[in-house]
């Protein structure tokens, strides 16, 4: 039955990949009841550029994409801390010129199509031993500032006008939180793709947000289902020799779907039951 954790680059796949769906819902759940649900998918489109960059340059792809990443992270938190420049606006600035960007340097470094389309939809057969260390180090260091910043995190996420009163550096914690989502896009794109790394960000998320529970439950339980999706989605793509990222974020998919009717079926019991 676990026959696909088996060959070793199964191993580094579940390895990376668990970094990744543990530390993805947790920035999530800060963005998603923000309303910032969209920025995965722009940090995304900018990632793409960094890679085409990676690849024209000779730098590590990881490298060069987590780099300007980064950039556009900031430049968007920039552009929406402004009042004339809303967030979704900010969003849609650094959507378009980071996808326009991705193209013409991946034309101009005459990428294989091949190559692209490993951090486009995720390759597991292509996840490295130092892509494995890479991600570990950079996902240790999201989770432990989100832990080391929980309890401002949490009172930035509800009201950030009082969080300010109450003397949190809101502006600090707002550039920190982008900064690690664009962190966690960089490193979630070997496995889910960068097409679909926003996916595992938010997902999860919505599944535990149906549970109506407290915050750290929330969290607790948006990576319990991230984990979940990440390891039927990795099973899934070996047996089927299907796309990583197709079937781990359809992994989620269905589990929100699946939890949206057991929620809903219990709510009709309960009140026939009354």
């Amino acid at each position: 039955m676990l026959e696909w954790l088996e060959p070793a680059f199964m191993q580094r796949a579940l390895a990376a990949g668990l970094i990744v769906a543990a530390i993805a819902p947790m920035l999530g759940l800060f963005l998603v009841l923000r309303r910032l649900s969209l920025i995965g998918d722009g940090l995304g489109h900018i990632a793409f550029a960094g890679v085409a960059a990676g690849f024209m340059t000779g730098i590590y792809p990881l490298v060069s994409a987590l780099g300007l990443t980064v950039v556009g992270a900031l430049g968007i938190e920039w552009l929406r801390s402004k009042q004339r420049a809303f967030g979704d606006l900010a969003l849609a600035l650094f959507f378009y010129t980071g996808i326009s960007l991705g193209v013409v340097l991946a034309f101009l470094s005459d990428t294989p199509n091949a190559a692209l389309f490993g951090y486009l939809f995720g390759s597991i057969s292509t996840v490295r031993t130092e892509d494995v260390w890479f991600i570990a180090g950079l996902g240790v260091g999201v989770a432990a500032l989100v832990i080391l910043f929980y309890k401002e995190l949490f009172a930035l996420s509800f009201d950030e006008a009082t969080a300010r009163v109450s003397g949190i550096r809101v502006s600090m914690l707002n550039v920190m939180v982008a900064v690690l989502a664009a962190v966690t896009v960089s490193i979630g794109m070997r496995v889910v793709g960068l097409l679909m790394v926003a996916a595992l960000m938010i997902v999860p998320v919505a599944t535990a947000l149906q549970f109506g529970r407290g915050f750290l439950a929330t969290l607790i339980w948006s990576v319990a289902f991230s984990v979940t999706a990440l390891a039927a989605g990795l099973a899934v793509s070996y047996y089927r020799d299907l796309p990583p990222g197709g079937t781990i974020v359809l992994s989620a998919v269905v589990l929100y779907v699946v939890v949206l009717l057991v929620r809903g079926v219990g709510l009709m019991l309960v009140r026939r039951s009354v």
